[in-house]
């Protein structure tokens, strides 16, 4: 009987390492670009396949019995091509040096709601969220500095009768965003603090900017206001902070206020592509910050639109912002990454609460597994392009990622 290779199934192979067995071969059908393998046996001259293939010549372990039937068809067929991306993804080990996105808690900024009452009130649109008086306010941001989160974005739910058409309480220097600052940066230095400014939850009109009779928006004497924001925050200690008024030129003017104040050092982070979202209503619960009248459509961005970010990305660039944002970030993926291939500044994104809400609700009905779904929504946005991501996820995302995600 002639010699047949065990791996090429062919008569003659001169393969260093090859295995040659007598008496039975594999035979090896070209069809187009696919080889199917079935096993021949010279003795019966009947077809016979294997049921337990391992390789084209059917190797099997030593030990292990491999059955060949009667005409049953090999469940196997070989493409003939050199490239397998599926070879990168085989153990955990070789996906991790495939890897392209890593997601750190260094990349959280945890945004928490301050309130002047007693105690945390529990936010029904927002399960998890609260509003926090100023021991929880200190009680949480430890227990996220222990979590890995290094930086915390402050919104303040206002009382109403502090609220005026100017939003002077914006800068009063005992405020409550000023006071929450000081309390941070006396306990925790090392904490990084980020702050909103704009005027809606000082504004008894629910707008973030003053409005007029006729209900207008009025541009710059809101930027004037939002100027003696800035620098009140930042005499509070604040580290970064971040406009998301969308008016006009409000970041060379805050950048030259911040300059002439001496806080030269005070980073600028813009909400340069702010949508006007259906995703922030509730966050509006939060603060109690609906507009009274109206919509937020004429400072606010259009959905529809993407080049019109691009051009927002070039004007807060050329005014002196330090980082960009994109909000909402999940509906936004693409505009994310247009920013990031478009500037050399690093791109922030904010998982709104609209997107938590979602990702909770379904959480709790067992739709989605939430601490999956979690991890995958913040690893997109970090996949499109985000160096910093504003999620209320921070803390419990963070817990997740040390224990193995």
């Amino acid at each position: 009987m002639r010699n047949y290779c065990e791996v090429t199934g062919l008569p003659e192979c001169s393969e260093v390492g090859h295995r040659k067995r007598t008496g039975s071969r594999v035979h090896l059908a070209k069809r187009g670009s696919i080889f199917v393998a079935r096993r021949v046996s010279p003795s019966t001259k009947r077809r016979s396949f294997c049921e337990r293939p391992r390789s084209v010549g059917c190797l099997v372990a030593p030990g292990i019995a491999c059955k060949p039937t009667e005409a049953q068809s090999i469940a196997m067929t070989y493409l003939s091509m050199l490239q397998r991306p599926r070879r990168n993804r085989k153990s955990s080990v070789v996906r991790g040096f495939a890897r392209e996105t890593h997601l750190t808690p260094d990349a959280f900024i945890y945004p928490l709601f301050v309130h002047d009452g007693r105690g945390v009130e529990p936010i029904g649109s927002m399960p998890g969220a609260a509003r926090h008086d100023e021991t929880s306010l200190l009680a949480e941001v430890e227990g996220a500095l222990s979590e890995g989160v290094r930086a915390f974005v402050l919104f303040p739910a206002v009382e109403e009768g502090l609220k005026t058409k100017h939003g002077e309480e914006s800068y009063n220097p005992e405020g409550l965003v000023q006071r929450r600052i000081r309390a941070i940066k006396r306990r925790f230095p090392e904490a990084t603090i980020v702050t909103d400014v704009a005027l809606d939850p000082y504004n008894i009109d629910g707008h973030d900017g003053i409005v007029t009779e006729d209900g207008r928006i009025l541009n710059d004497d809101t930027v004037a206001v939002l100027v003696k924001q800035a620098v009140s925050q930042a005499d509070a200690g604040a580290d970064i902070i971040a406009p998301s008024d969308m008016m006009d030129g409000r970041v060379a003017a805050i950048r030259r206020g911040l300059d002439e104040a001496g806080y030269t050092e005070v980073s600028i982070l813009s909400y340069t592509a702010k949508y006007a979202s259906k995703y922030y209503g509730p966050f509006r619960d939060a603060l109690d910050s609906a507009p009274k009248s109206g919509d937020k459509k004429t400072y606010q961005m259009d959905p529809a639109n993407a080049v019109e970010a691009l051009r927002e990305a070039e004007l807060d660039e050329a005014e002196g912002a330090d980082m960009l944002m994109v909000k909402p970030a999940g509906p936004y993926l693409d505009i994310i990454s247009a920013l990031a291939s478009a500037s050399t500044l690093p791109i922030a994104a904010y998982q709104v609460s609209g997107e938590y809400a979602m990702i909770k609700a379904a959480g709790a009905r067992g739709w989605v597994e939430e601490r999956s779904v979690v991890l995958e929504s913040l690893l997109g946005i970090r996949r499109a392009g985000a160096k910093a991501i504003l999620t209320y996820f921070a803390r419990d995302a963070a817990r997740y990622l040390r224990e193995g995600g």
